[in-house]
């Protein structure tokens, strides 16, 4: 059965103007060309050492772009994004009277601004809409639902000037363009994949007693092994050393068991 929930930990922010493609392209991690009607692109905004500060998803109408984005992180990326427009003809704004959907297990409703999740088939669609819509589910059930696909879901479980995209999936996930040339970050991103340098991973783990806050560590045998990020009731995700996936760990009162998902891509050794 489909299901609809409004997220209102989410809003919009509206790039406009003859060079608003080129102007973002330079900036982020995917190739903002593709974003079409219909068609979504995921993207982070890194900063200039290659560690996310952000992430939104891209849609257009043909005569904007609208990121889909944390509502609490928009007037910061708005100011961030400002401070590169120079000569550029773009213009920045929130829209925070669109609201954002997640429509999954099922079509959403015909709306012009709506397009497939671009990470996941499973992950359903998002929809922007200024008028407000019929929902049947909550924005906990959409929270679990992420959490069973290992979906992150930004600063909850991203850490500001420290998470390394690779880590967190956003190569398997379509949230990094290989082949569109340079943006902010891009450095250090093309040198963790080209030379094998994740040692951690954001995967989703199985909890098996209370629920452990975010940034509780997580031990193996009494050593560290990384730490926990958001969850909610039995499902969480935890940014766990390598050789710690295929093990039953710790973390706070609770036992936590990873649970590779299908789609990640793991170096031989830990798969």
């Amino acid at each position: 059965m489909t299901q609809c929930a409004e997220l209102p930990d989410r809003t919009v922010i509206e790039v406009g103007g003859e060079d608003r493609i080129s102007f973002l392209q330079g900036l982020v991690s995917n190739d903002v060309s593709q974003a079409a009607p219909g068609r979504a692109v995921w993207a982070a905004f890194l900063s200039p050492q290659g560690k996310w500060l952000a992430d939104f998803f891209i849609l257009s109408d043909d005569s904007r772009l609208l990121l889909d984005c944390e509502a609490p992180q928009a007037a910061a990326l708005v100011q961030r994004l400002s401070r590169f427009k120079l000569r550029s003809k773009v213009a920045i704004a929130r829209r925070d009277e669109m609201r954002v959907y997640a429509v999954w297990n099922g079509s959403p409703p015909a709306r012009p601004l709506s397009a497939p999740d671009p990470r996941l088939p499973d992950a359903g669609y998002r929809i922007l809409s200024s008028e407000t819509l019929p929902v049947d589910a909550s924005l906990e059930d959409w929270d679990l639902h992420r959490l069973g696909l290992g979906l992150p879901d930004g600063s909850r479980d991203l850490e500001p000037e420290k998470t390394v995209l690779l880590e967190a999936g956003f190569d398997e996930l379509n949230g990094v363009s290989w082949t569109k040339g340079c943006y902010m970050g891009q450095e250090l991103t093309a040198r963790t994949k080209y030379r094998g340098l994740v040692k951690r991973r954001l995967v989703p783990v199985e909890v098996d007693g209370p629920l452990p806050a975010p940034g509780t560590q997580v031990l193996r045998n009494g050593a560290e092994a990384g730490t926990m990020r958001s969850g909610r009731n039995r499902r969480g995700l935890a940014v766990l050393r390598l050789e710690a996936l295929h093990e039953t760990l710790t973390c706070g009162d609770a036992r936590v068991t990873p649970r590779v998902p299908a789609w990640m891509r793991l170096p031989e050794l830990a798969a």
